[in-house]
């Protein structure tokens, strides 16, 4: 059985508004393994995407504490967590978090930048992403001059950009159009697959769901269910269908 790389213990996290306490987790308890794909199912405000930044160390729990690799988001500084952030984990996002006024190859560079990486390194890693995911030739634009689906190419690279073995990827279709949508999931289901990457996946689509090995479903900031499954991937057609 593959060893557990992030786990949640008893998390609960509040915020309050106004005199009021709104409870976004309420005690979740969970455990994913290395090299599993797991998505993450659940109505709008049931707690999935704040889940979701409790797995990518982007915020701190009022109670409980989150693991990776069996070191606590508590005992660590900024620096750490910073480390985290940029080595371990990659982030792909609905909304792209592409920089504007970055070219293609300077946002895929950005985290090999942070990362203290060479001018050799950074170009010889961004060829390599951009060759990957088939935008080699867009290297000198910019995001407002690609469509939908290769701004998520291009944030699926920057992702990868520092070999992380954690890929987050929160509602990652839902600004895409089919087409485009089954070619980011198969991408990460390949990453999954052929590349041994833990892959969470946040979403609200069963037939995106499926391409997991294992969906967990919150409502009201807890656990409703959790359940192993064949992952499968999905045609165009039956991704069409569902939107």
């Amino acid at each position: 059985m593959n060893r557990t790389i992030l786990e949640l213990k008893d998390v609960t996290k509040e915020y309050c508004i106004g005199k009021t306490t709104f409870r976004a987790l309420d005690g979740i308890s969970l455990k994913i393994s290395d090299g599993e794909f797991v998505s993450i199912m659940g109505p709008s405000g049931s707690g999935k995407s704040t889940l979701l930044h409790f797995l990518g160390f982007l915020d701190k729990p009022t109670r409980g504490e989150v693991y990776i690799d069996g070191m606590a988001l508590s005992g660590m500084s900024s620096d750490d967590l910073a480390d985290v952030r940029n080595g371990r984990i990659g982030f792909v996002f609905q909304s792209f978090n592409l920089a504007p006024t970055l070219s293609v190859a300077k946002n895929v560079e950005l985290p090999l930048t942070i990362g203290g990486k060479s001018k050799k390194e950074r170009k010889e890693r961004v060829t390599k992403l951009l060759s990957m995911v088939g935008l080699l030739d867009k290297w000198d634009s910019l995001p407002s001059q690609l469509s939908g689906g290769e701004k998520q190419r291009v944030a699926m690279a920057r992702a990868l950009a520092q070999n992380p073995k954690i890929i987050l990827a929160d509602e990652p279709t839902g600004n895409l159009d089919s087409k485009s949508g089954k070619e980011i999931l198969d991408g990460l289901h390949d990453l999954w697959k052929n590349h041994g990457m833990t892959i969470v996946m946040i979403t609200h689509e069963p037939v995106v769901a499926a391409y997991a090995e294992r969906t967990i479903y919150i409502r009201d900031g807890r656990v409703e269910a959790d359940r192993k499954q064949k992952a499968r991937k999905a045609s165009v057609e039956e991704i069409k269908i569902k939107r």
